[in-house]
């Protein structure tokens, strides 16, 4: 097994040859993709792309960039739209500070939106977080300490700092392609120390495209590269190291079991 935890097909540069970007993937090995939304006007198409492909599966959220635009979106609605029965996560929300694209405030607000979603539901959070760990932490240990729910930082690249706390509050780390390249020595020592049982993969693609390909158009079947990278860093077997990011992907998103294969 190996898993795409978190990619848009639906975004400029996959949709449009969707079907080829699939089979490449598939060729490669990957058996099952997470597709991410980011605002509400893409639930459906990216619902109706994991409704035709037995392999992909899909999440509902606003991504901290529209959270002005998309202020009207509670946490009533977000659990609506996770009553399909393919959409098995919640995201991708948090924080983004880097781009200030919509108002903190207003970013916050959202995001505490989709954790009362989560919390709900019980499907996994899928948190974006950037130049923003000091809110993204503080908010996130407000908000468990008024009831549990399942998380997951994606595509991470905060401090080992960080990456413990979250740890601490039993979150999920997936890792994408950023870990290959050179400069990411941070990345590299946070990836080949993280708990074996607690780490995800992911390409977010279109983006991230991870050495050999960087500088293309990502897709789901650089994740193949990711693991054998990260694999290498921590001196793992690659097989093993898919099988158990998978593995603990199914753990984190129970709701995949039931809602399409992965095998």
């Amino acid at each position: 097994m190996l898993i795409d935890s978190h990619c848009h097909l639906n975004y400029k540069g996959l949709v449009e040859d969707q079907a080829a970007v699939l089979a490449r993937a598939r060729a490669r090995g990957v058996t099952g993709m997470l597709n991410i939304s980011t605002r509400a006007r893409e639930w459906d198409a990216v619902i109706a792309t994991a409704e035709r492909e037995p392999d992909v599966w899909a999440s509902v959220g606003i991504h901290p960039h529209e959270a002005d635009e998309y202020a009207d979106i509670d946490a009533a609605k977000l659990v609506e739209a996770t009553r399909h029965p393919k959409v098995i996560g919640i995201g991708e929300t948090g924080l983004d500070y880097f781009y200030d694209h919509s108002d903190r405030q207003r970013q916050q607000t959202s995001f505490r939106a989709h954790i009362a979603a989560s919390r709900e539901a019980q499907l996994p959070l899928i948190i974006h977080t950037r130049s923003a760990e000091e809110d993204t932490a503080a908010i996130m240990a407000e908000e468990m300490g008024q009831g549990a729910f399942p998380a997951l930082i994606h595509c991470f690249t905060a401090s080992q700092n960080f990456a413990e706390q979250m740890l601490e509050m039993g979150l999920y780390i997936s890792i994408a392609g950023i870990v290959t390249f050179k400069n990411a020595r941070d990345l590299q020592q946070t990836a080949a120390t993280l708990p074996g049982d607690r780490m995800l993969i992911e390409t977010d693609a279109p983006f991230l495209a991870p050495v050999p390909h960087r500088g293309k158009t990502g897709e789901p079947s650089f994740v193949a590269n990711t693991a054998q990278f990260i694999a290498d860093l921590r001196g793992e077997d690659v097989e093993d190291l898919k099988a158990r990011t998978a593995a603990n992907f199914m753990a984190l998103f129970t709701k995949a079991a039931s809602s399409g294969a992965a095998a």
